[in-house]
């Protein structure tokens, strides 16, 4: 019987439809967490989180704290002394399904935790943690990245793309991307990624910005979650300014379209809505 390893039937035909053989056994996909990756995220002074809204789809936020503010009692779970008041974050209570991205600018480090939140309250979260696997640091921006605990979110929304918007994405070099697979997925959940490319990567018409997909990992988890359900969120990040720009809208995958230099294919994000404010996180 052929192993399938954590791949979800997404992920798997996103593989195929890449022309990428199938990544047997895993392929460092592990239902905990390494040592390493523990004592990895206990460094971080801040996380990128990927939840749900009350529709079933995606949202994104950061969570911040000083270095130690995420520990790991077991190899299994997650302690995250933080919570966000923003959209998102009022979204992370006991049950909520979550993505974790931790991401070490400076090193070009970065690993991520999926699972499901267990408890959350005013002093931050519990996080059981069903997939663990580290990332390779490509397309990360080395920049030394500092967090300001003083600020206090301030959302404010808008629907499409604004003109403000347009001008924190014209000048991006990184983004991250908040998927799911959908409700009832086996080997399925929320999943937050890393996107980089140089200043301008991402184009922008009307409501839609087209997206470079470079090589990578080759494990799709982004794009097979698109294909079972093509809501998205986009999270970025003015390091000079420290605002945060979180986009909502849906997504459609070019599997053949090489414009953009560099790109294996191409997707494009068409923008429904979103919300600034600040991201307390300067570099």
């Amino acid at each position: 019987m052929e192993d399938l390893g954590p791949w979800h039937v997404g992920e798997r035909r996103a593989q195929a439809l890449s022309g990428a053989e199938h990544l047997p056994g895993g392929a460092g996909i592990r239902g905990f967490m390494p040592d390493q990756h523990r004592e990895f995220f206990a460094m971080l002074p801040f996380m990128v989180a990927g939840t749900l809204d009350d529709g079933g789809a995606p949202m994104a936020t950061l969570l911040t704290g000083r270095p130690g503010f995420v520990t790991s009692p077991d190899p299994m779970t997650l302690t995250l002394a933080a919570h966000s008041a923003d959209p998102a974050g009022r979204r992370l209570v006991p049950g909520a399904p979550i993505g974790l991205l931790g991401i070490q600018p400076d090193t070009r480090r970065r690993n991520r935790a999926n699972g499901v939140v267990t408890e959350a309250g005013d002093d931050g979260m519990t996080v059981r943690v069903r997939q663990s696997f580290g990332n390779c640091p490509q397309y990360i921006h080395p920049r030394h990245v500092m967090v300001d605990r003083r600020v206090s979110i301030d959302a404010e929304p808008f629907e499409g793309l604004d003109a403000r918007a347009r001008k924190q994405i014209a000048g991006a070099d990184t983004f991250f991307v908040a998927t799911s697979s959908g409700e009832g997925v086996e080997n399925g959940g929320v999943d937050i990624s890393h996107r980089g490319g140089p200043p301008g990567f991402v184009r922008i018409a009307g409501d839609v910005l087209t997206i470079p997909d470079y090589r990578g990992n080759r494990y799709f988890n982004t794009l097979g979650n698109l294909l079972l359900d093509p809501r998205a969120a986009l999270l970025f990040v003015d390091f000079a300014n420290g605002e945060l720009l979180q986009l909502q809208g849906t997504a459609e995958i070019a599997w053949d379209e090489h414009e953009l230099p560099g790109a294996e294919r191409t997707w494009r994000f068409k923008v429904e809505r979103g919300w600034r404010g600040p991201a307390g996180l300067y570099a």
